[in-house]
This record gives structure tokens, sequence and C-alpha cells, in this order.
């Protein structure tokens, strides 16, 4: 993977990360789903702009993602691409105060750990 290329793959981790950026955004201003406003809330998605935000960043991600298709190989994308679940932890840690324990820390390290054996190249 060239520098390029490993760019263009950080800027679409970064657009699909936001995008779950403002999908929470959204969820949290729709409040908690239960069997009784299950209809509601599927019907107040179209009328959330936080969500219709999310949805579109999490398109153009996806766009960006089929084009860094075209120039890397699955088998190292696809691992990189869970650098994601690095930066979620870190955003609802800074963003939303949820609590990062030892053991979302042993995990995010493994991650970072795949990630990186998965797409060195000497």
């Amino acid at each position: 993977m060239s520098l390029r290329e490993f760019g263009l793959l950080l800027i679409t981790v970064f657009i699909g990360i936001t995008g779950q950026f403002f999908l929470k955004l959204g969820a949290v201003k729709l409040g908690k789903v239960s069997a009784t406003n299950f209809a509601t809330h599927i019907l107040s998605i179209i009328w959330t702009p936080e969500l219709l935000l999310g949805l579109t960043f999490y398109a153009l991600s996806a766009v960006l993602y089929i084009l860094l298709m075209t120039r890397i190989n699955l088998s190292v994308i696809g691992p990189a691409v869970s650098m994601g679940y690095i930066f979620s932890v870190l955003m609802g840690y800074y963003f939303f105060k949820e609590p990062i324990t030892p053991r979302h820390l042993v995990g995010l390290g493994f991650i970072a750990c795949g990630v990186i054996l998965v797409a060195w190249r000497k």
C-alpha cells in the first residue's frame, strides 16, 4: 500500500467515523426505542437531520471504500478499516462520556497490532 493509498484509507475511515458520530447524535435525539414507539422511531429517522447527515457520511465512506478496493487487496483493506473501531471508542469517550475500561484498551491494542501485522510489508 502506497502512502497515497494509506492516506485515502485514513480519510475513508474518518468519514465513516464522522457518520457514526452523527448517527449517535441522532439516536440520542430520538431517545430509547421500545416495542410501543418502534414505528414512530423508524419514521422519525427521515426527519432527524443528524441521522440523515450520518447516513450521508456513511454512503460517502462506502463509495471511497469501493474505490480503494480497486487498488488495495481486500486482505489488507478489510482489516485496516477496523482502525475505525479505535477511533469510535475514543470518540465515544470524548464526545459522549462513555467509559474506556482496561478491557477496552487491551482489545484496541489487539486491533492495532492486527492491522499493523496485516498491512506491514518489508
